[in-house]
């Protein structure tokens, strides 16, 4: 323990006095604590506490800084049993402001347990921390530092952080400890703000403290988990410490049980396999050490268990040695046939995560396997479960799910249910051997999971039966047994089964009961309706029923209208409007064809991926004060808009110190010569390229050959003996010798027999299993390509899902814009006789250019990424074709039909009126265009748009009102918008009414979403005034983004790329380097400093704006991701 610490302790008894001591707080707690044990009851404990509470309300008032201790220590207490005492949040804030030492450790404590990171009140601390990080009392110092590490906001970031800068360096090692623990947290929360001191933290791993090192680590792990290769130098240098800790070279204080620095080790190792993973050259480095490790690793300890375990996973993971695989697979061995239950039980885990490299390596524990599937532990046959899972194949695939189906009837644990089901689910639909056993598996699988079931695992089932295989023979076979099989389970008992199998049923008979030609559809809709009846069914399911009726209701207008005619008193809302679409239907057969066209193959729907369909309710919620919806990360950058501070008398502005540059952090980067050491990247190192050493300047040098040199004790060097883990091979092959061998009786014989099943198809290096059979062919359910599809499934069977709908693209390819004066008010222009409505496309505001097909308009199911959506069916759906380019042009006013523009997005329709919109671009504002169009031959007469956004700023409008609206026509109404502050995305909404009829009014509710880079238009500057303006700009950002490599100019091409996407105006590119300006349409600017890091792109980002800066780089971030 520090020496600082020992004294501390010592010293803090002396601090109380006789009638304020510790004596008199202990007891008080000790009194309730001792009343609150003694209670029978909850009431009694609320009757308690509240009495508690009320006397604390009466005593915060009193000055004594004696009492308040008490109060804190029993209001902690309170809020750890679940009651609110928040009246004391401000007390304990004002204990750690004004107190003593004591107080100021009783108040720092209160605030860590009480406050999150996101309180209101912590705002009032951090004057309080900023004068304890100065003071020269090492114990407030540690205080502050360890509440800066739990709860100090993202925002007061940059006021503190030059003063952890500056403990990094502080002469008491304790301190640089919480210092680097209070880095690491804030690299969790805020990485941006941290990377100009990534060299620090190369100091902080070399430093003379065993303790600070060991905290450094921490950081590392994160930083090599997401970006190995940066660190790949630093691999000799994790070597040499791992090296030295297993050798013992650390102080005592550090063993755990004698086993040397046991966590530490395993830090060591874990960050060991992230850097030799697939690196030949790296992994060689580590063979010595990790055959070290699990020498010296003795089996007689929990601890030196987890170092085991974490070297096999290391020895798996780097480039393999066959040495170090055969001394690793037998200490999975020597685990998995241990009788402690912990052993095994790690056993199995490393041989699951192990059989991913060598399957093999599960046949070798073919017995121990099988034996633990019938363990009476609970842990152990789940985990058994998972490493079958991993060795899954055509050939074992039906005895492993029967294995699985088995353990989970008989299991209760929820989690545990939804994690088999789904793995099961898995199997079937990878290695399913024919269409029964499938389609009875997954009706397994639905029955078992209930509905716990993960929403995905219906919505992939339905998807394989909708999209289907490349054969058209084989999909129908597989949906009529389907069809039979869930006819055959409406007939019997239904009133047991979850909801999620019903509604899978009902999507499947509605879907494909045409399919089944002996069986009359009467019977289906009368089976369907018995389950509509029943009261056990959810409203939710009664949905999925009604939705399917409707798709078969073709014919049987009869039994439609009495259904009809019963469900239009339900009390359910969305019941009663199906009931009404299902009476429209039956009784007008052109309708019901147009809408439900029977057979249309499912790649020929267009996905109305702005759920359209959802309008009508979220204009209702609007309208009745509900917020517009927005993504989580604007919610997050809001939310920090509205806590931040202005910082500008800290004058602080992420400085990068480097030794070597004597340019001060504010120079601009236009002064930098391509070759000059400062950089707007923060990441870079302050090293010339190619060295592969620790910065040691300045630094002490404590770690030697010979290990920590701060140790002038000798001590004797630990007898290296054999490891139960690791056992010489000859012993190794006499334990499996005087294994006892199964005798031959039938138990024994049933095991044998299983065990060939479960691990058939595992042989080396051969395509005969152990038995002799054939490997299987390949899976039998093999999805046939989707259109347009971004990513092929994965591995395990499932499909990826589809990269994000509200992405969006760049407005144009042209390099300059056709800029003209602000929109003045214009009588709205109507062109007669015009057929054509605009085409609904993605939601990134792109229209898909595709040949013309007959589109499946409405349907009651469409099928978007990997989830299955419930459309019911639409009776106001546009019958008219999609609008072009060509003709968008021609209905656009003069001036405007030069200017650039977005494609054609659809709003919504009802059967009158049809609105669609698109984006104008201009220098002053952005232009939102909304057409409207008549769906019908005869006039609508007073037609009025309405506009609502409360985050853009309407600077002129046109064409919003019009008194007459000829038929098959569309008008246009234009609105010029401009966005005064930074949103990354915003959603508008509007109405439009309009008469039919005179003297009755229709209403019709749009919505949509405008991005933050619509807003955004190059600003021209000279390199001279870029530097000026850098100069005087004060909130920045940094991050490392992708460099598009494969050009021969890889900084141009990526420039030029973010220029075309986002409108940004390239000043100069010098060498490796690039300066770029861009502006809001309010007037804010934005400049961008770029360089290239090795692979990737250092931005530097500054704006007057602080909310700027991230905005334009997440959008650059997109950008470049979608390249």
């Amino acid at each position: 323990m520090s020496d600082v610490v020992e004294k501390t302790l010592s010293a803090l008894p002396g601090l109380f006095d006789s009638q304020t001591g510790a004596a008199r707080i202990t007891s008080r707690l000790r009194q309730l604590v001792k009343s609150i044990t003694e209670l029978t009851s909850k009431n009694e404990e609320e009757s308690l506490i509240k009495q508690e509470l009320s006397s604390m309300k009466e005593q915060v008032s009193s000055p004594n800084t004696s009492m308040m201790r008490e109060i804190m220590v029993r209001a902690m207490y309170c809020e750890m049993l679940g009651y609110d005492a928040s009246f004391t949040y401000i007390h304990a804030i004002k204990l750690a402001q004004q107190g003593g030492v004591l107080e100021k450790r009783v108040g720092y404590l209160a605030v860590s347990l009480f406050l999150n990171e996101g309180h209101e009140l912590l705002l009032l601390l951090v004057n309080t921390v900023l004068k304890d990080l100065q003071s020269t009392n090492v114990i407030e110092a540690y205080m502050a530092l360890t509440v800066v590490a739990q709860v100090f906001p993202k925002d007061m970031i940059p006021a503190v952080l030059p003063l952890l800068e500056d403990k990094l360096s502080y002469p008491k090692e304790i301190i640089r400890r919480k210092a680097v623990l209070a880095l690491y947290k804030f690299y969790l929360i805020a990485p941006n703000q941290v990377q100009h001191i990534h060299a620090k933290f190369r100091k902080a791993l070399c430093d003379r403290d065993p303790g600070v090192m060991t905290s450094s680590l921490h950081i590392y792990l994160q930083l090599i988990t997401e970006s190995p290769d940066d660190y790949k130098d630093l691999t000799g240098s994790f070597v040499t410490i791992l090296k030295q800790v297993v050798g013992g070279k650390l102080p005592v204080d550090f063993n755990y049980h004698n086993v040397p620095a046991p966590w530490l080790q395993i830090q060591l190792l874990r960050i060991l396999s992230l850097l030799g993973k697939e690196d030949r050259s790296t992994s060689e480095l580590m063979y010595e050490v990790l055959d070290e490790s699990l020498r010296r690793a003795e089996m007689n300890h929990n601890i030196t268990y987890a170092i085991l375990y974490e070297c096999v996973k290391a020895i798996y993971t780097i480039h393999p040695k066959a040495e170090l695989l055969e001394k690793a697979a037998r200490c999975i061995g020597n685990f998995v046939l241990s009788p402690k239950i912990n052993l095994r039980y790690l056993g199995l885990k490393a041989l699951t995560y192990v059989v991913q490299h060598d399957a093999k390596l599960a046949l070798q524990h073919q017995m121990t396997i099988i034996e633990c599937l019938d363990h009476t532990d609970f842990t152990i046959k789940r985990e058994t479960l998972e490493l079958l899972f991993r060795i899954t194949n055509a050939q074992n695939v039906t005895v492993i799910v029967e294995k699985m189906l088995d353990f989970l009837h008989g299991c209760s644990d929820e989690h545990t249910i939804i994690h088999l089901v789904g793995k099961v689910a898995e199997l079937a639909e990878k290695f399913a051997p024919d269409n029964s056993w499938f389609i009875q598996t997954m009706n397994d699988v639905f029955s078992t999971g209930g509905d716990l079931l993960q929403q995905d695992v219906p919505n992939n089932f339905l998807r394989l039966l909708a999209e289907g295989s490349e054969s058209k023979e084989e999909d129908d076979q597989l949906r009529l047994y389907a069809v039979n099989s869930y006819l055959t389970v409406l007939k019997g008992d239904a009133s047991h089964l979850p909801q999620r199998f019903l509604q899978v049923m009902s999507w499947v008979l509605g879907e494909y009961a045409h399919l089944q030609e002996s069986v009359d559809q009467r019977e289906v809709i009368r089976l369907l309706t018995q389950l509509l009846d029943q009261r056990s069914v959810s409203s939710e399911t009664r949905v999925w029923i009604l939705s399917a009726l409707t798709k078969i209701s073709e014919g049987q207008t009869d039994l439609i209208l009495d259904l009809a005619e019963s469900l239009s008193s339900s009390q359910d809302t969305v019941l009663r409007q199906q009931a009404q679409e299902l009476r429209q239907l039956s009784q007008d057969s052109q309708l019901y064809e147009w809408v439900l066209p029977r057979g249309a193959p499912w790649d020929s729907m267009e996905v109305d991926s702005s759920l359209s369909f959802l309008d009508g309710f979220v204009s209702e919620a609007l309208a009745a004060g509900a917020a517009p919806y927005k993504p989580p990360h604007q919610r997050q950058e809001e939310l920090c808009e509205d806590r931040a501070l202005n910082l500008e008398p800290y004058s602080f502005s992420l400085p990068v110190s480097l030794s070597s540059c004597s340019i001060t952090d504010r120079q601009s980067p236009t002064l930098l010569s391509v070759s000059s050491g400062l950089s707007g990247n923060s990441t870079e190192l302050s090293q010339k390229a190619g060295s592969s050493t620790l910065i040691l300047e300045g630094v002490k040098r404590v770690w030697g050959r010979d290990g920590y040199l701060r140790q002038n004790e000798t001590t004797a060097p630990p007898v290296d003996e054999p490891s139960a883990a690791v056992q010489p091979s000859g012993q190794q092959e006499a334990a499996e010798r005087l294994e006892p061998q199964p005798e031959p009786s039938t138990q024994n014989q049933d095991k044998l027999q299983l065990a060939s099943s479960l691990f058939v198809g595992l042989g080396a290096g051969s395509s005969m299993s152990l038995l002799g059979k054939s490997e299987a062919p390949p899976p039998r359910f093999r999805k046939k390509p989707r259109p347009h599809e971004s990513s092929s499934s994965s591995s395990s069977g499932t499909s990826e899902r589809s990269s994000d709908s509200s992405s969006r693209s760049s407005h144009s390819t042209t390099d300059s814009f056709l800029y003209g004066s602000l929109l003045e008010e214009e009588p709205a222009t109507s062109i007669s006789a015009f057929s054509h409505t605009p085409k609904s496309s993605t939601a990134n505001g792109l229209a898909q250019n595709k040949d013309t097909k007959e589109d499946r308009r409405a349907n009651t199911s469409q099928i978007l990424g990997g989830d299955m959506v419930i459309v019911r069916p639409n009776t106001f759906q546009d019958k008219h074709p999609s609008l072009v380019s060509s003709d968008l042009t021609a209905l656009l006013p003069a001036d405007l039909k030069d200017l650039p523009h977005s494609d054609v997005i659809s709003l919504t329709s009802d059967p009158s009126l049809s609105l669609s919109s698109c984006r104008l671009f201009r220098d002053e504002a952005l232009l939102l265009v909304i057409l409207i169009s008549n769906c019908t031959e005869t006039v609508i007469k007073d037609v009025a748009v309405q506009l609502t956004c409360e985050e853009l700023e309407t600077a002129s409008l046109r064409g919003n009102v019009m008194n007459c609206l000829e038929g098959n026509s569309t008008s246009v109404c234009h609105y010029a918008l401009l966005m005064d502050e930074p949103h990354t995305n915003v959603s508008f909404t509007g109405t439009v009414s309009y008469q039919t009829q005179p003297g009755h009014t229709n209403t019709l509710s749009f919505s949509g979403t405008l991005s933050a880079a619509d807003f955004i238009r190059p600003l021209v500057v000279s390199t001279e005034e870029y530097g000026k303006l850098w100069l005087s700009l004060s909130h920045d950002v940094k991050q490392n983004l992708k460099l598009l490599t494969d050009a021969s100019d890889p900084l141009r091409t990526t420039l030029n790329a973010l220029k075309d996407a986002l409108q940004l105006h390239v000043v100069d590119i010098i060498g490796s380097e690039g300066i770029v300006a861009c502006r809001l349409l309010s007037g804010a600017p934005c400049l961008l400093h770029c360089r290239v890091n090795g692979a990737a792109l250092a931005m530097w980002l500054r704006s007057p704006h602080p909310a700027l800066p991230d905005c334009i780089l997440y959008h650059c971030q997109r950008a470049l991701a979608q390249h």
